[in-house]
Formats: structure tokens, C-alpha cells, sequence
């Protein structure tokens, strides 16, 4: 936003509070109210309200990494740490141990157009991108981080991130990979486990967000994870 020698309409304090009360009704609506075909749209809204509000309290697109200058090195970035996840998604497959990592009891038996509509249009715009615009544009410009990195924005942002996924860290079990690894454990613990791998994430999706100077550098990896995964274990699932 343009210095134009007046204060912006939202105090940063405000667009903090404001974006977490935002996230909580959105993953409650979600996770627990919507219909599974609203998801996609819960997701893309959310994410416009939440550059809204830091739209308003004085933030810039560059402070959010959504700047057109920014675009060409977060898409290099990404690029090349999607191969890696690639490498990764490999050699798990070469390997039979790791291959019930694969076997998630949620993915089923899926015909293949509702996959396409998981992996292109579920996952991108109900997950990936109100994550990445949350957690690692708006959060971190709010609480002071904008275009450098600093640790205590990535921590605050990575931190709530974590507690972003409470309500679907509930339903691990039905993960038979998961279930197998370490369905002995409490489910409360499970869950705060589940929070924790979250937030540890979501630093190193800052510390790419930073490296590649803009969100689509996390954003091309979390759907590389995420929809790759799922594609996966969709074809395990089919050779099962």
C-alpha cells in the first residue's frame, strides 16, 4: 500500500486478531460444517479476506510475497525443491517398507475423475492456497517480518500453522500408515505430535518462501506434497 501520509484503516494488532479469528472459523467451517464441495471455496475466500486485511492495515504486496517481481525467482525456487520432493516421492516407492507410508485409509478407492477434482481443485484451492497466503504471507508481514526473514514472526506464523491443523490431526488414524507407525499412542497425543510436525513445516516452508523471495516458492512444494502424495496413494491403494 502506497505511503500516502495518512494511518491505514487496521492497526497491525488488529489485523493480527482479525486474521486469527478468520482462520478459526474457517477451519471450523472446514472441518466440521461445510459440505466437501464447498471446501475449495471456504479456502479462496478466506485467503482474499485474509490479504484484505493486511491490504488494510498498510501491508504491500512484496512484504506478503505476492509481488509480480517476485513470481519468476519463488517459481525457480519451488522448481527445484519439487524435484527433490519428486527424488523423495521415488525412492519411497523403491522401497517396500516405506511403501505402506502410502496407504491411507482416507484416499480409498476414488474413482479418477473425483481424484482430479482432489488433486487439482480441492487440495490447490482449499489447502494450499489459504495456507500459503495465511501462514506464510499474511501472518508473517503482520507480526513484523515482511520482506526479511525474522525469527519471530516465522515462528509466530509457524506456530499458529500448527494449531491450524487441531481439528484434521483428529482423524490421523485413518491413516493405515500412520495407524501402524504409532496407533498405540493417545489420540491427544497423536494430535499434538501431528501439531508439532505442522509447525516444524511450516518453518521450512518460510525458509523457502524467503529463499525464493515470494509464497509460490512454499506453495509449488505443499502441492507437490499434497497432491502428489495423494496421487500416490491412490495408485497404492488400487495396487493393494
Amino acid at each position: 500500500m502506497r505511503d500516502t501520509g495518512t494511518a491505514p484503516p487496521l492497526t497491525r494488532r488488529t489485523a493480527v486478531l482479525g486474521a486469527v479469528a478468520v482462520l478459526a472459523a474457517a477451519t471450523t467451517l472446514a472441518n466440521r460444517v461445510l459440505p466437501g464441495w464447498a471446501y475449495p471455496l471456504c479456502g479462496a475466500v478466506t485467503a482474499g479476506v485474509l490479504i484484505g486485511l493486511a491490504r488494510l492495515s498498510g501491508r504491500g504486496f512484496a512484504e506478503l510475497g505476492l509481488s509480480r517481481r517476485q513470481w519468476r525467482r519463488s517459481a525457480a525456487t519451488g522448481g527445484v525443491a519439487c524435484l527433490v520432493v519428486a527424488a523423495g516421492f521415488g525412492v519411497a516407492l523403491a522401497v517396500p517398507a516405506l511403501r505402506p507410508l502410502f496407504q491411507d485409509g482416507r484416499v480409498g478407492q476414488h474413482p479418477p475423475a473425483e481424484l482430479v477434482w482432489l488433486a487439482l481443485v480441492r487440495i490447490p484451492l482449499g489447502t494450499v492456497l489459504v495456507e500459503e497466503v495465511a501462514f506464510r504471507g499474511v501472518l508473517p508481514a503482520l507480526l513484523g517480518g515482511g520482506e526479511r526473514w525474522r525469527w519471530r514472526p516465522v515462528l509466530g506464523a509457524s506456530a499458529l500453522f500448527g494449531l491450524w491443523h487441531l481439528l484434521p490431526s483428529l482423524a490421523l488414524r485413518r491413516n493405515a500408515g500412520v495407524d501402524a507407525a504409532v496407533g498405540a499412542l493417545p489420540l491427544p497425543v497423536l494430535s499434538a505430535l501431528a501439531m508439532l510436525g505442522a509447525a516444524v513445516a511450516g518453518v521450512a516452508l518460510c525458509a523457502l518462501r524467503y529463499a525464493g523471495r515470494g509464497v509460490l516458492a512454499p506453495a509449488l512444494v505443499h502441492l507437490a506434497l499434497n497432491s502428489g502424495g495423494l496421487v500416490l496413494a491412490w495408485f497404492a491403494g488400487r495396487a493393494g
